[in-house]
């Protein structure tokens, strides 16, 4: 079971294959992650949630899992915009793509990010994976993050 410190954040899920993103909601729950996950399928929607003015977005009970190949606004410049704005720098990001080029496993670190998980192509290598992910959701500690 999780404490109540693990389920108070939500979970901000930017990908574009829906697939992907059914197997990631899927076996998070198998790993007992109960959050509320937001999902958006391009990378433009997502700069919006964030961005804004009439946003709802509350910085310091988020946790997001970013994708890198997306359409309209790519990972990268999420990651970018994310990690260089006040309002959203602590925010934790967790990358999740297929892509495991150490050159692009090291920008995106460059550019801020928390984590790296490669997305394994075979669906149970997937699947277990997104469950070891959740493990470590159910643990993780989030930034307390107060603006004036």
């Amino acid at each position: 079971m999780l404490s109540s410190t693990a389920t108070a954040f939500e979970i901000i899920m930017i990908e574009d294959d829906m697939g992907h993103a059914h197997l990631i909601k899927k076996n998070l729950a198998r790993a007992g992650i109960c959050n509320k996950i937001q999902h958006f399928d391009n990378g433009q929607k997502a700069l919006d949630f964030f961005f804004n003015e009439d946003s709802n977005m509350d910085a310091d009970k988020l946790l997001v899992l970013l994708d890198l190949n997306l359409p309209e606004v790519d990972g990268y410049e999420i990651l970018k915009r994310l990690k260089s704005d006040t309002r959203t720098d602590k925010i934790p990001v967790v990358i999740l793509t297929t892509t495991d080029n150490p050159r692009e496993v090291d920008k995106c670190y460059e550019l801020g990010c928390n984590a790296y998980v490669t997305k394994p192509v075979e669906y149970d290598n997937f699947s277990e994976a997104i469950q070891k992910l959740g493990l470590l959701l159910a643990i993780v500690k989030l930034p307390n993050i107060k603006h004036d």
